[in-house]
């Protein structure tokens, strides 16, 4: 009889009640985790300080000026903005690759803005101190607290900026592919001189602190590479801000000067079909 009750029994444990149910897929699992959403930040985090390096030196490219392309004067910085567009052509038709790696990009700032926003609510319903450490305060104080508000200050700025220089609604005049002469029309002016010099001041101190914590969030850090670290932040975080800061700076100076009687690439493209 007593082997009769056994049989009909249910499940007594919470172990054989959670094993029924079905389970996330590890990725998704992974990212419901503190854990997991500080390995996306750090990990997106490196996207976007690779693709602003890269996107600042490309742009340097306006202090080239005028180059000469099968005999016609064009700004070297357009040629570079159509050697863009022609990536991996003709592997793969004509501007598919750059929107490859628009989309990758696009990818990451939601998953990073996303991740920031979880690891907010997780923090807060658990305990009000914030998930960095003691010695991240000590190293980058003002940069560490400031995190949210630059975070905030670079997204607006971004949309900001695609609406200038990629859609050009607020870009005087704007010519698509036309970069030296929508840098010049726009950073001509002192109020979008004043936002994009704002707005870079709050990039490179968003970049300072997220440089230095996306070693810990990934477990790279150790108290001897600490010094290192913050060499490395704080040369991120100077070089993106002095290469921004001096477009706007220079172009207000008359460095940057826009010549019309200089050829486009799109009349150079027309010329030679």
């Amino acid at each position: 009889m007593s082997q009769t009750i056994s049989r009909s029994r249910g499940p007594v444990s919470g172990t054989a009640v959670e094993g029924s149910r079905k389970r996330k897929p590890f990725l998704l699992d992974f990212y419901s985790t503190a854990v997991g959403k500080k390995y996306v930040m750090a990990i997106t985090g490196i996207i976007g300080i690779g693709f602003v390096i890269s996107h600042m030196i490309g742009n340097l490219k306006l202090y080239l000026g005028v180059v000469v392309e099968d005999g016609e004067r064009v700004y070297d910085v357009d040629v570079y903005g159509e050697f863009l567009r022609e990536l991996l052509v003709p592997i793969l038709p004509r501007t598919y690759f750059l929107w490859i790696l628009r989309l990758v990009l696009i990818g990451a700032l939601l998953l990073h803005v996303h991740a920031a926003y979880s690891l907010t609510v997780l923090n807060r319903k658990a305990r009000p101190v914030k998930y960095q450490s003691d010695r991240d305060y000590q190293v980058a104080n003002f940069a560490s607290r400031s995190m949210r508000w630059t975070g905030i200050i670079v997204l607006l700025y971004l949309g900001y900026h695609l609406a200038d220089f990629t859609w050009g609604w607020v870009n005087p005049g704007f010519e698509r592919g036309e970069v030296y002469r929508n840098v010049e029309a726009s950073l001509s002016q002192w109020p979008v001189a004043l936002i994009y010099i704002v707005a870079n001041i709050a990039l490179g101190i968003h970049l300072f602190h997220g440089t230095w914590s996306l070693f810990q969030s990934m477990g790279w850090n150790s108290p001897r590479f600490n010094q290192w670290r913050k060499g490395l932040a704080a040369g991120v975080a100077t070089l993106i801000v002095v290469g921004n800061v001096s477009f706007p700076i220079m172009t207000l100076a008359g460095v940057i000067e826009f010549d019309d009687s200089v050829t486009s690439v799109h009349e150079l493209e027309e010329a030679s079909e």
